[in-house]
């Protein structure tokens, strides 16, 4: 059984990109804000790992990755964050606040590819 990932992105063409790279390997589930995510996740839907951005309507990835982390039905849940945002002290912040990697937009596909991969095994 393919393990589960959860993008949760504002633009869908990032979904999309990842989706062609890692479909092969993964399940994945699309949303394009945090608080319709965390819905679906509430509803009983638990992904193996998330990948969020940080900007975006109605919740920041930030204010997500608090809230998963601080779920007990959730925290232990993989997140990777992938963002333009490439300030060295909030990737650090964000790492501390139990970010599981960080990986920069633009991003080499391949590359998130293999880090998934190894996060997951």
């Amino acid at each position: 059984m393919k393990k589960r990932i959860l993008i949760v992105d504002d633009k869908p063409t990032i979904a999309k990109i990842i989706n062609v790279y890692i479909s092969e390997l993964y399940d994945c589930t699309y949303y394009e804000d945090p608080v319709t995510a965390i819905a679906w996740m509430l509803e009983g839907n638990r992904p193996d790992l998330i990948i969020t951005d940080l900007n975006m309507p109605k919740m920041s990835g930030v204010e997500f990755i608090d809230y998963i982390k601080k779920n007990n039905l959730f925290d232990n849940i993989p997140v990777v964050i992938l963002s333009s945002e490439d300030s060295t002290s909030q990737k650090i912040a964000l790492l501390e606040k139990g970010a599981s990697d960080y990986i920069s937009k633009p991003f080499n596909p391949l590359e998130l590819k293999a880090r998934l991969k190894k996060i997951l095994n």
